[in-house]
């Protein structure tokens, strides 16, 4: 079965779109995106993606895509692809359309996208390694899903190269910022902190989601800067995604964690959320 996929208000098999090759998504990575999980056909945290997306839209200069008619074509993706059942990923892409390079404006080609496709397993816990490359937390990207995605990439290539499975990101002041495709989260003596986003770190989704219940969950989750050292010395440690929830840490380099305690009632809150 060919493929389907929503642009611009329309169904269409993949076969179908037509993206211009002047594109400044394509040319420039000028545009943004959201990778939403879906459940038994339901995205999860949808208002939250579209609210991220529509900070990164304004901050672009560009009208967001409205909730209603996201939700709906989210509804009807997923069941043209039949993936109403188990969980799958849906993508949201905007691209700036062709245009001038010194200008940001959305141009009349531009294009509004969305796939899904089955979400990939989740592990049980990943190994992690630190980047030889910083993340710049004074970028004019910093905060922003942004299409310009390459030294993540690169960062994830190269730990999967070196045998793990994921790798931090220390900013020019040396702390710790997050991971290629995740947001982290330190466990210290019943104590969780997660860096704050003056570090250069994405505001996650499920970050922001457990930033905000940590109280009714009965734990003490901080934003405060985070080292190295509080990493090597840490009593558990997890990585967070929109797709994947919260993640066990098993390995940094050559440091074995013990098994979690907290990270395990961080996960089952969010498989109910």
């Amino acid at each position: 079965m060919s493929r389907q996929v929503w642009c611009n208000g329309r169904m269409m098999s993949a076969e179908e779109l037509r993206i211009s090759p002047f594109d400044r998504g394509l040319t420039g990575g000028l545009g943004l995106f959201e990778t939403i999980l879906a459940i038994e056909g339901r995205p999860v945290f949808l208002e939250r993606h579209l609210a991220r997306h529509a900070e990164g839209c304004a901050r672009l200069g560009w009208e967001a895509p409205q909730e209603p008619e996201i939700a709906e074509a989210i509804h009807t993706i997923l069941a043209e692809n039949q993936l109403t059942t188990g969980r799958a990923r849906v993508r949201l892409f905007q691209t700036a359309g062709e245009g001038r390079l010194d200008a940001l404006q959305r141009g009349p080609d531009a294009a509004v996208i969305l796939t899904a496709a089955p979400n990939a397993p989740v592990p049980a816990a990943v190994s992690v390694t630190f980047s030889k490359w910083p993340r710049n937390e004074r970028s004019a990207l910093t905060g922003l899903k942004c299409a310009s995605y390459a030294e993540n990439l690169l960062a994830l290539a190269d730990a999967r190269r070196q045998g793990y499975d994921e790798a931090y990101f220390l900013n020019t002041r040396g702390d710790v910022c997050e991971a290629t495709t995740a947001n982290l989260f330190v466990v210290k003596g019943g104590r969780i902190t997660t860096p704050p986003l003056s570090s250069g770190c994405l505001p996650g989704i499920t970050r922001g989601w457990l930033l905000e219940t940590a109280a009714a969950l009965g734990l003490s989750i901080a934003e405060e800067r985070v080292t190295r050292n509080d990493l090597l010395e840490a009593d558990e440690v997890f990585l967070t995604s929109a797709t994947r929830g919260p993640v066990v840490v098993s390995r940094l380099d050559g440091r074995e964690y013990a098994p979690p305690v907290l990270t395990p009632r961080c996960r089952a809150a969010w498989e109910h959320a």
